[in-house]
Parts: structure tokens; sequence; C-alpha cells
């Protein structure tokens, strides 16, 4: 069974950065997508970044500019580098892959970020 455990949650002040990783039991050659989602409370579930298995990746708007994914295929590990951390990013960020047809979640770690 596929498991992905996030770490580096936690919280900060406006401006700051956090980095959020994410290990994964499975490795990350030959996945056709992984990334971030993140979920506020009375929110739906937004996507923050995806990386496709072709190198490239999708930023959602908000966060362009401002975070950046990262992979260590050694390490089967994804991160998350969140800079210029904003109050509206406050959520519980959750790391996903997709092999083939089927996505897996990791549980999920709590960002929140006050003014």
């Amino acid at each position: 069974q596929v498991q992905l455990v996030e770490s580096g949650g936690g919280l900060v002040q406006a401006g700051g950065s956090l980095s959020l990783s994410c290990a994964t039991s499975i490795s990350l050659f030959g996945l056709n997508a992984m990334g971030w989602y993140r979920q506020a409370p009375g929110k739906q579930r937004e996507l923050v970044v995806t990386a496709y298995r072709t190198g490239s990746s999708y930023y959602a708007d908000s966060v362009e500019g401002r975070f950046t994914i990262s992979r260590d295929y050694a390490k089967n590990t994804l991160y998350l580098q969140m800079n210029s951390l904003k109050p509206e990013d406050t959520a519980v960020y959750l790391c996903y892959v997709r092999q083939y047809e089927t996505q897996y979640w990791g549980q999920g770690t709590q960002v929140t970020v006050s003014s």
C-alpha cells in the first residue's frame, strides 16, 4: 500500500517561509504526476501545484512566484518551499502522487500564517 507522510507545517508570521516535505513509500520515477493541494476551513480543496512526468509544473495563480515544488528521487520525497506567506495561505496542505489512474494522498499538515 502506498503511503505518503507530510511534515514541516507550523505557525509562521506573514512574510515568512516554510518548507513542507512529503515522504512516500513509492518510487517517484515513472509517476504520472505529483504535487500539493490545500484545504482551508469551510472551503473546497484547491490545487496548489502539480508536477508532471514530463518535467513541467503548474502552479495556482495565488502561489505563482512564491511557492516552489521540488523532488528528491533518491529519497522518494516531495517538497514544497513556501515564501512570502500570507494569512490566506492558512490551510491543511496535502501531498499526492498519481500512478496510472490511481491517486494517493497524505494525511495533511497544518500551515497557519498570522498577520
